[in-house]
């Protein structure tokens, strides 16, 4: 399994970098933006597969590691530059864990959240992924 990554323009500045992300050059239009802070220290979070939604993960402070699974292969990278994000296509499972104090994962969505695109059970994961 490839990782997919993203670069993110970004204009270097001594008062401070900006970093840009504009519709027409994302893989995707999100329809959802959320982020993650404050994890506890040893705290997992995703856990799940999507079945039709892409998401894209920029860690925009700290570091974190994301793990990637595809029923038979599984990739882990470490998430830690904020011009640097992960695409993550359908029906890949997906784990952050290890947060640095003060990370902050920004999650871009290309849906709105609906459950049912949600597959939380790693066995029905596997069955689903093993399905021609």
């Amino acid at each position: 399994m490839e990782v997919k990554w993203l670069d993110i323009p970004s204009i270097k500045d001594p008062r401070g970098n900006l970093a840009v992300l504009e519709n027409s050059k994302l893989p995707f239009k999100p329809k959802r933006v959320y982020y993650l802070f404050d994890v506890p220290s040893g705290s997992e979070r995703g856990g799940h597969a999507h079945k039709n939604l892409l998401q894209l993960i920029i860690p925009l402070s700290g570091s974190f590691e994301l793990v990637l699974k595809d029923g038979q292969k599984q990739k882990s990278v470490t998430l830690h530059n904020p011009t640097k994000g992960v695409l993550i296509p359908t029906m890949v499972w997906r784990e952050l864990r290890n947060f640095s104090a003060g990370s902050v994962c920004l999650v871009l969505a290309s849906e709105e959240y609906e459950e049912e695109d949600y597959i939380r059970d790693w066995n029905e994961f596997i069955s689903a992924t093993s399905q021609p």
